[in-house]
């Protein structure tokens, strides 16, 4: 089984309430063989919010708390992300997943680069916060999107 990130599945869960479907994850879900999920819904966040990035590091410095997540309007949501990335890695565990397929740049669920923290589109390199926590628990992680 693997865990998908459920904008890739086509749901509506980004920040901005949109999906951005990708058709092999989406045919992943249609043969039973991936669940979805949002770490940020998971973390208490609404859809539609304010997009958020992580100001000071990535999300290694998040987890290891020398980092936070903020959201574009200032609010500090770091707690609802560490909350996410936990759920989720409940989840994986549930069902053994060894994969998760995840949604590029994302604040959670970014894996090899994320958004800078300015809210300019600048990349660094690193992970998002769930990505980490599910990397650093043996899961594999694939970029999409």
């Amino acid at each position: 089984m693997l865990i998908v990130s459920a904008c890739l599945a086509g749901l509506n869960t980004r920040y901005d309430g949109k999906g951005c479907i990708d058709e092999k994850v989406y045919k992943l879900i249609k043969e039973g063989k991936a669940i979805p999920v949002c770490p940020e819904q998971l973390g208490g966040l609404s859809t539609p919010r304010c997009p958020s990035e992580i100001c000071g590091g990535t999300g290694c410095d998040v987890l290891d708390r020398r980092a936070r997540v903020i959201t574009s309007d200032g609010r500090d949501v770091t707690e609802n992300f560490v909350r996410g990335a936990y759920e989720v890695l409940k989840l994986a565990k549930a069902v053994r997943a060894k994969k998760a397929v995840l949604k590029a740049k994302s604040p959670s669920c970014g894996w090899g680069s994320v958004y800078d923290g300015t809210f300019t589109g600048n990349l660094i390199r690193g992970n998002g916060v769930t990505a980490e926590l599910l990397m650093r628990e043996g899961i594999d992680i694939e970029s999409r999107g």
